[in-house]
């Protein structure tokens, strides 16, 4: 057997979505084919992080060479078989520091952990490194990438909020899950003529409530981007309720939006490695609220709630058509560009085409809903016209 070409190391980072699987098989089988040696980091940027630089010592748990078997196995199913964490290297704080490392970083937090990380990356004799992720995973690869570490970047997100790309993998899966499962809870609205109120994915950008919206999901939307008047949205609910055959009517609630005059809603003060809390609670107040206040636009009759958050069930399952084709596609774009010798790219469709960027474009800008231009402020809902030359998914 000729000698192997270089290493190629894999990982995936932040939240699971459908396409994380397929992404890597494609990059994985071309590689092997092409007598490269490819290594799959587990559990994000928290395996190369935690590894220990002996050979005598099991590092399993944070590595494995990849082969064909393996990647077959799991490269049709969601979820990413190599596991995922919100790990930032070098952020970290003290109770999170593998315990060989104790010693050398002592902080109670924001201990930066990026040199053991790229003595780690020359350890296992990484030449490429593919980092699958969203802002925060990427982010960081971008630190690396400064760095000297030969870096090609995946865009993956639920919330398809990564700049510098149309498409994230992992949006088409969760605004296909949403439209079903809304669908699904239609029949109960109906029967018990109650208002909708469907929590959904959304920090900070609202495509996730957007385009369910826009396919006919949903009556209404509130976007983390404009900051809506509660009672505003309860007189539309309750004039499409009336309009209903069904008698009912639906709301999306992006889990970052927000009402006038008040914050996003937390679930509490603890903040992730990238500086976020964990979001909650909008759902259940808009939902409290709504059904306070529905009398005054109801002739003085209080309307019920059905509220749900839809949350990891948009994230679960096999990933659908195009979480299934992008992901190879991008996992094909990026070996190409290794095979080219280029590196410090992010692999992105745009304009309907695939492409490649500058990995530094992810940390350049933010994407969110072009408010003027997509959000009918005072419907709180998409505009619908003016398609024409626009991105197949809109926005």
């Amino acid at each position: 057997m000729s000698k192997l070409k270089k290493t190629i190391a894999i990982l995936t980072g932040g939240g699971d979505v459908p396409g994380l699987n397929p992404a890597i098989r494609s990059l994985t089988i071309r590689a092997i084919r092409s007598n490269f040696k490819v290594i799959g980091l587990r559990k994000g940027w928290a395996g190369i992080t935690e590894m220990v630089r002996d050979k005598n010592v099991d590092n399993s748990l944070h590595f494995l060479e990849l082969k064909e078997k393996i990647v077959n196995k799991w490269g049709r199913m969601g979820g990413t078989f190599l596991h995922t964490s919100r790990t930032r290297p070098s952020n970290m704080p003290k109770n999170a520091i593998p315990e060989h490392l104790k010693y050398k970083y002592t902080k109670d937090k924001n201990n930066d952990l990026t040199e053991e990380v790229i003595k780690n990356l020359c350890f296992l004799e990484i030449d490429y490194l593919i980092p699958i992720g969203g802002d925060d995973t990427l982010s960081y690869a971008v630190e690396l990438h400064k760095k000297g570490i030969k870096i090609i970047g995946i865009p993956k997100t639920m919330d398809n909020d990564v700049f510098g790309t149309d498409y994230c993998i992992g949006f088409s899966t969760c605004v296909s899950r949403t439209i079903m499962m809304t669908n699904n809870l239609r029949t109960s609205a109906s029967s018990h003529e109650r208002l909708l109120i469907l929590e959904v994915f959304g920090r900070y950008a609202g495509f996730t409530a957007m385009l369910p919206t826009m396919a006919g999901s949903a009556n209404r939307c509130v976007i983390p981007e404009y900051k809506f008047n509660i009672e505003n949205l309860a007189k539309l609910l309750i004039e499409d309720r009336k309009k209903s055959s069904g008698k009912y009517s639906i709301v999306m609630v992006s889990e970052g939006a927000s009402f006038e005059g008040q914050e996003m809603l937390f679930e509490n003060n603890k903040k992730d490695m990238f500086g976020h809390q964990k979001l909650g609670g909008i759902g259940d107040m808009v939902s409290n609220k709504l059904k306070q206040i529905s009398h005054k636009f109801n002739n003085g009759k209080t309307i019920n709630i059905i509220n749900q958050k839809l949350g990891y069930l948009v994230r679960g399952g096999d990933p659908d058509a195009i979480d299934s084709i992008v992901p190879m596609a991008y996992g094909n774009i990026a070996f190409d560009l290794i095979t080219k010798g280029i590196h410090g790219k992010m692999v992105v469709i745009k304009n309907g085409k695939y492409d490649n960027v500058d990995i530094e474009i992810v940390v350049s800008n933010s994407k969110l809903v072009n408010v003027k231009q997509d959000y009918n402020t005072k419907k709180l809902r998409p505009f619908y016209k003016s398609f024409e030359n626009r991105q197949m998914l809109i926005m």
